[in-house]
């Protein structure tokens, strides 16, 4: 298996496949690479170079006991970025991936990326606070820290409902999609799962948010059970200099599985094409 190792000793998995542009993706909580298989052939078969890691802890990389907060993952990032020499790349984070990639973009991948997209990220910040008075309450990731922690096997199979909005009316379930997901996150370290809940809802990116010039794609679900759009994409758009939203009725969380032929055509096409501030419903 493809590995790098980090200056603390850690092993990052990866996956890196064709040539041409990269595109590298990042995967969300508590999952693995494995997330953006669909999404990989479907980029790789249209000539581009598509890379995906595991984060530590998570999936084949190592489950080491610490680093498991978002500057480290940035730096994890940024290892990998440079031992692979990946310029000129477009970054593609879901959830906590958002997340990494725009703190990656912001802070150490200047000269290196192109341009972001996130895709029902967890930016700004979850975390309900006094300047936050809408965001999560603490609660909520108590009690995700305490599934994770003493019932993670059932935790995890009961996560899939409303990850993927199988809860609401209508909804067509797949039980394949729904053991991938488990089978991802049984994989990971239980240790990594529960020490990155606080990183992914703690951590404040209204400055990365600001401080990028690239592009950025945001697209968000509008009926996302994990990470509300009104407290995330909705006001991501507004602290980013050159942005685009694309918000989508009754999409859940897991959106990057509806995010398929044509509208992953569209998608990237919007994103290639993104030169000015845009903000857009729907």
């Amino acid at each position: 298996m493809a590995k790098i190792i980090t200056k603390d000793g850690t092993e990052i998995y990866y996956k890196d496949w064709g040539t041409g542009q990269p595109l590298v993706f990042h995967h969300g909580w508590p999952l693995s690479g494995d997330d953006w298989d669909a999404q990989m052939m479907f980029f790789l078969q249209k000539g581009y170079r598509v890379i995906a890691h595991d984060r530590r802890g998570h999936g084949r990389s190592s489950q080491v006991s610490g680093g498991h907060d978002m500057d480290t993952y940035a730096a994890d990032v940024a290892a990998l970025t440079e031992a692979l020499d990946l310029r000129d790349a477009i970054h593609i984070g879901h959830s906590t991936g958002g997340g990494e990639a725009i703190h990656y973009a912001a802070n150490l991948g200047k000269n290196r990326v192109a341009k972001v997209v996130l895709i029902s990220a967890v930016t700004p910040l979850m975390l309900q606070t006094e300047n936050n008075p809408d965001g999560v309450p603490m609660a909520v990731f108590d009690e995700i820290r305490q599934g994770t922690a003493f019932n993670r096997a059932q935790y995890f199979q009961d996560f899939t409902i409303p990850f993927y909005g199988y809860n609401r009316e209508g909804a067509k379930i797949s039980q394949g999609i729904r053991d991938n997901w488990w089978r991802q996150g049984m994989m990971g370290s239980v240790k990594a799962h529960h020490d990155g809940i606080k990183a992914f809802s703690e951590t404040d990116f209204t400055e990365d948010l600001k401080s990028v010039d690239i592009p950025v794609l945001v697209l968000h679900g509008e009926d996302d059970q994990i990470v509300p759009f009104p407290i995330s994409g909705a006001k991501a758009i507004k602290l980013l200099k050159n942005g685009k939203l694309i918000s989508y009725p009754g999409f859940p969380h897991g959106m990057p599985k509806l995010l398929r032929h044509p509208l992953s055509t569209k998608i990237f096409w919007l994103l290639f094409n993104l030169k000015q501030t845009s903000i857009t419903g729907n």
